[in-house]
């Protein structure tokens, strides 16, 4: 694995210290064509691998409110 192929989490800007969010790592959509999803609290943890095309349809739902709180 070469360095550009190492995932750069990053957690939304609208993300608090609260806890429950997630971490993508949307560098890995050119060289590998996936988009990584981990829970960041469990950083070493399981990662979701999703295409770019499940990725940009769940981001909209939740931006539409698709998914109500709990």
């Amino acid at each position: 694995m070469t360095t550009d192929d190492s995932p750069r989490w990053l957690k939304s800007s609208y993300s608090s210290n609260g806890g429950d969010c997630v971490e993508v790592a949307p560098n890995l959509v050119a060289s590998r064509g996936v988009v990584p999803v981990r829970d960041s609290k469990d950083p070493h943890g399981p990662a979701l691998t999703l295409s770019p095309n499940a990725w940009a349809s769940f981001v909209a739902a939740t931006q539409r409110g698709d998914f109500p709180a709990a």
